[in-house]
């Protein structure tokens, strides 16, 4: 049972991998049964489609994001603090390209391309994102330790929008600092005052 599983997260682990270099419809089966040398028949005993296969990744991918935030949280309470480790975190992806783009965030560019399976469970993602950078921006703006100059749902979409589009750019110009030093004016004009 073992060997199913760790086939179909190196099947997964592939499709991650080309969907980042090719969006949804630059790969097939037949990439993915190249890169883990097996049978597209393979592939297809665990997840019938490519909708299946991209869904689930999309699933697992919320999954994991949810419980990194979840450990984030139980390590870190300040949420500025939050923020800029969030930022780190993707930073350091970026830096050593072990995820160096938001699978969601690629997939979302092409929403009106993609079976609605997998769009509904893109837009989970968001939701989730959006609501946990909400809750962070509630809790820094009731505690003094995030300056917000629009609501706190406002503000975490705009953050959500400058992560992401700061990963495009690093991506656009080859250059992984190109993160940090676009979301720096970000993080600096969430922070107060007497903090700076």
């Amino acid at each position: 049972m073992s060997n199913l599983l760790t086939t179909s997260d190196e099947i997964l682990a592939s499709a991650r991998t080309l969907i980042m270099n090719g969006g949804y419809n630059g790969f097939s089966y037949a990439d993915i049964a190249a890169v883990v040398g097996i049978r597209k028949a393979s592939i297809h005993h665990h997840f019938p489609s490519k909708t299946d296969l991209v869904r689930t990744l999309v699933v697992r991918y919320r999954e994991d994001a949810e419980a990194g935030i979840a450990g984030l949280e139980q390590r870190v309470q300040d949420p500025l603090a939050l923020l800029q480790s969030y930022a780190g975190h993707w930073a350091q992806c970026i830096e050593d390209a072990s995820r160096p783009f938001c699978v969601c965030a690629l997939l979302a560019s092409e929403l009106p391309a993609l079976p609605p399976e997998v769009a509904a469970e893109v837009k989970a993602f968001f939701r989730f994102a959006s609501a946990w950078l909400t809750s962070a921006m509630e809790r820094g703006a009731q505690d003094g330790s995030l300056k917000l100059s629009s609501e706190p749902r406002v503000e975490a979409e705009a953050f959500m929008a400058s992560v992401h589009g700061a990963m495009l750019s690093a991506r656009a110009y080859g250059t992984p600092e190109v993160f940090a030093t676009i979301l720096a004016p970000t993080l600096q004009r969430l922070t107060p005052t007497a903090a700076r």
